[in-house]
Order: structure tokens, then sequence, then C-alpha cells
């Protein structure tokens, strides 16, 4: 019979791996809000094109990609900040590489579209 120290230490374990697999859906979550905001500055884009002068909805577009980006990285650096503290158990979690290439991907893609709303609209 396992003694009350053990289920303790256990609880405690098993309350680091939800905890971890907590920070991974966050990290998803953030993901999600980041490629939000970069669809709504190109959708203004999109939307506002007979905007006079054309720079504004441009401008307007650009805030909401920046955004976008700066969430990326936001996310990504708490994420891994949490993965570093924690000490998984049971669960394997994501990588930092791999959280890291995601974000990076991402800000990656919304720069292009930063260059293509300016350079080829």
């Amino acid at each position: 019979m396992a003694s009350g120290e053990d289920l303790s230490e256990q609880r405690t374990d098993l309350a680091e791996d939800r905890t971890i697999l907590a920070n991974e859906r966050t990290f998803a979550g953030w993901m999600r809000t980041g490629m939000a905001a970069v669809g709504i500055g190109l959708a203004f884009n999109a939307v506002f094109t007979k905007i006079e002068p054309a720079w504004v909805a441009r401008a307007i577009a650009s805030v909401f990609i920046v955004v976008g980006i700066i969430i990326f990285y936001l996310a990504e650096n708490k994420a891994c900040s949490v993965i570093e503290r924690m000490d998984p158990h049971e669960i394997e979690p994501i990588k930092q590489f791999n959280m890291k290439l995601i974000a990076s991907l991402m800000s990656l893609a919304a720069v292009l579209l930063l260059i293509a709303i300016w350079l080829l609209m």
C-alpha cells in the first residue's frame, strides 16, 4: 500500500504534467489569436481597397499584421519559459525548438504578407 507521501508526490507529478499540457493548449490558442490578427489585417486591406489615399488601408492592415507578429513572439517566449520550469513525468512535451520554429515561420509568413501588401498592391 502506498504511503500518503508517495500519493502526494504522484499527485504533484501529475499536476505538473497537466500544467505542461495546459501550456501547450495556451500556446496554440495564442497562435490562433495571432493568425486572426494577421487575417483581419489581410481582410481589411482586401475589403477597403477603395479607400483614398491607398496607404491608409495598408497602414491599418499593417498594424494588425504587426500585432499578430508580436503575439507569435510573446506566445513562444511565454510557452518556452513555462516548459523550462516544468519537469515532465508521464508525458512528452512539445520541444521548445518546435515552438520557436512554428512562431518563426508564422512571423516570416506575416512579414512576407506585409511586403506583398506594400510592394505588390
